[in-house]
Formats: C-alpha cells, structure tokens, sequence
C-alpha cells in the first residue's frame, strides 16, 4: 500500500472525483467544495491511494486580534477498511506542521464523548483531553 499525502489548493477539486466509502460524513458538493477551497484560511490534506482519496483531514486557521493564530482541526476520516494502517497519523502530522509553519502556536479540536476509536487516536499524541460545553446555534 502506497500512501500520497497531498494538500489541496483552489483548482484542485478533482481530486476528490474518487473518494472511498466513509471518509467524508457527507457526499461532497461541488459548489460547496470549490468555495471551501477558495478560502484562504481552510486547509484541507487527504491520503490518495491509486488516485481514490481514502483519508481526508480539514482544519480552519483561525486568527484572532489579541493573540497568535491557531489551528483548529475540524474533521479527520479515513476509510473504515483502512483504518489503523497510519493514514491518520500522517494525515495530522501533515496538518499539525501545516499549523506551525502558517505561525500557529496552538492547534484544538473536539470529538463526541463517546467516540473511543477517536479519543484513543487523539490520546496517543500525548495530550489529554480539556473540559469544555459545547453549544449548537440552530442558524
């Protein structure tokens, strides 16, 4: 198995013609996609096998008048058959250094309480998990 870690850029969107089962929560839309990547401040870095994304992870450089930038990581996938091969692991590397070269002192993210696979993963970094309440906004 050969692993290609790729960070996509405005013009890139066909790219993502091939995508594994499982790696995104959604189908991808086109329109939403191009203006995705059109947005300086969203990253996106997927794991291509044979030219079939089979590992995606998206993150939004947030910056803030009163201190450094920071890296939030908003969605890892990986394809389920695929999974605990290293993908995620390259996937977050590639993103954490992406954070760092782009002046980013902190990088976050959240997972569902219930997620052991994920927190597991996350856990491996060294890091522990911070409390926090999390509310949604019905827009």
């Amino acid at each position: 198995m050969t692993i290609e870690i790729k960070r996509l850029e405005p013009g890139d969107e066909a790219v993502l013609e091939r995508v594994a089962l499982d790696v995104f929560d959604e189908a991808i839309d086109p329109d939403y996609l191009r203006s995705y990547l059109a947005e300086a401040n969203h990253k996106m870095i997927v794991a291509l096998e044979d030219d079939e994304v089979v590992g995606q992870i998206r993150a939004i450089i947030h910056k803030h008048p009163d201190r450094p930038p920071e890296l939030y990581i908003d969605n890892l996938g990986v394809a389920p058959t695929l999974q605990r091969r290293g993908i995620a692991t390259k996937l977050l590397d590639a993103m954490l250094e992406l954070g760092r070269s782009l002046g980013c002192e902190e990088a976050w993210l959240a997972t569902e309480r219930d997620n052991a696979q994920a927190k597991g993963f996350y856990e491996s970094y060294k890091v522990a998990p911070e409390p926090m309440v999390f509310y949604l906004f019905k827009l």
